[in-house]
C-alpha cells in the first residue's frame, strides 16, 4: 500500500485515501487519465463525487500521489549502496534487477507512469523525474562499457533503448500471481541482457 507521507484523510466508511488511490489508479489505467472524470471515479468507488473530496482535493492530487509512489520506488534504487559502489557492471545489474522488482511490486502505478502524455504540470514533472532516472541508468551502461565489462561494438544508446524497452514492456503482459515469479522474471531479463552484452570470452 503506498505511503503518502501524511496521515490519510478519513472519509466515508470503508474508504481511506490509500484505498481510494488504488481504485483511482485502476480506473486511470483502464480509461486513461484525461478521459477519467470525477463522475467515473465516483461510480467505480460507489460513492458520490462530493465524498471523494473528503479524501483528496482533486483528480490531479490523486495522479500526483500515484506517480510519487511509482517514482519514489525507482529513485530509491539509485540511493542503495549496491547502486553506488563496486564495478559499473555490478551496479548496473543491481539497478536493473531492482527496477524490475519495483515495477512488479507497484505494477499499476508504474503502468500509469509509463502511459503519461505530459498534458498537465503534474505529468510533466513526473516525466522529467523519469528521464533523470533513465539518464542515470544510461550513464551506468556507458560506464560499464568504458570499464570493459560490456561489448564495445554496440552503441550504448541502442543498448539503453533496448533495455528500457524490454523492462517497460513488462507492464503490458506480466500478471502477478502467475507461474512466473518476480524473482524468476528478473533472472530471465538479466540473463538475456547480459549474455548479449558481456564481452565474449
Amino acid at each position: 500500500m503506498p505511503s503518502t507521507g501524511t496521515t490519510a484523510k478519513r472519509g466515508r466508511p470503508g474508504y481511506d485515501q490509500q484505498s481510494v488511490l488504488l481504485i483511482a489508479v485502476d480506473v486511470f489505467n483502464r480509461h486513461g487519465y484525461d478521459a477519467t472524470s470525477m463522475g467515473i471515479l465516483a461510480e467505480n468507488l460507489g460513492i458520490s463525487k462530493s465524498a471523494i473530496y473528503h479524501h483528496v482535493p482533486s483528480k490531479g492530487d490523486l495522479l500526483k500521489l500515484a506517480l510519487d509512489h511509482a517514482l519514489g520506488g525507482l529513485e530509491a534504487i539509485l540511493e542503495q549502496p549496491q547502486a553506488t559502489t563496486g564495478s559499473a557492471d555490478a551496479r548496473l545489474a543491481f539497478v536493473l534487477r531492482e527496477t524490475i522488482s519495483v515495477l512488479v511490486e507497484r505494477l499499476p502505478f508504474v503502468t500509469l507512469l509509463l502511459r503519461l502524455r505530459g498534458n498537465t504540470e503534474v505529468e510533466r514533472n513526473a516525466l522529467e523525474r523519469r528521464r533523470t532516472f533513465d539518464h542515470k541508468v544510461a550513464a551506468l551502461i556507458s560506464a560499464a562499457r568504458d570499464e570493459g565489462s560490456l561489448r564495445q561494438d554496440i552503441d550504448p544508446r541502442t543498448v539503453t533503448r533496448l533495455l528500457f524497452g524490454t523492462i517497460n514492456s513488462i507492464v503490458e503482459w506480466y500478471r502477478p500471481g502467475g507461474s512466473l515469479s518476480p524473482e524468476k522474471l528478473a533472472d530471465d531479463v538479466i540473463t538475456m541482457a547480459f549474455n548479449g552484452l558481456h564481452v565474449p570470452s
